[in-house]
């Protein structure tokens, strides 16, 4: 129960920044850029929310997480993103749900699922550890 509410949290930042920057996108960057490229210029700022996001996350939530639970945590918040791409893609977008999960270009939806896999990764990979003195106290450095 202690990583739900984080991956929740996680899952809603990242997908309301999303949201608004894919209905920027999709309104005002996509007809004079075209889809590629739109999209490949949105996915440097979600990167970026993505590792604001798991660092805000992991501070506030897991600083005494285990691993498993980080790695848990990030599997948790995208099983939800994916769900709630997929429900705005088929609700919004009146995509069936095949061109929803697999009709992609093939350089912007690569570089899509590899964003997918460091939001999943994320808040593993900025989990901070106290160091521990040879006392086990975290936080303590010995002189």
């Amino acid at each position: 129960m202690h990583i739900l509410k984080p991956a929740l949290v996680y899952a809603l930042i990242v997908f309301g920044a999303g949201f608004v920057l894919g209905t920027i996108r999709v309104l005002f960057v996509l007809p004079l850029l075209g889809e590629r490229t739109a999209e490949l210029l949105e996915m440097p700022l979600m990167l970026a929310v993505i590792v604001l996001a798991a660092r805000w996350i992991t501070r506030r939530y897991l600083q005494q997480a285990q691993p498993r639970d980080l790695l848990a945590v990030g599997g948790i918040a995208t099983g939800w993103m994916l769900a709630a791409e997929f429900l705005v893609g088929l609700i919004l977008r009146w995509l069936s749900p095949m061109e929803v999960l697999v009709n992609r270009d093939p350089v912007s939806g690569t570089a899509y699922y590899l964003s997918l896999l460091l939001f999943a990764c994320m808040p593993r990979l900025l989990a901070r550890r106290e160091p521990v003195t040879t006392t086990g106290a975290p936080g303590r450095h010995r002189r």
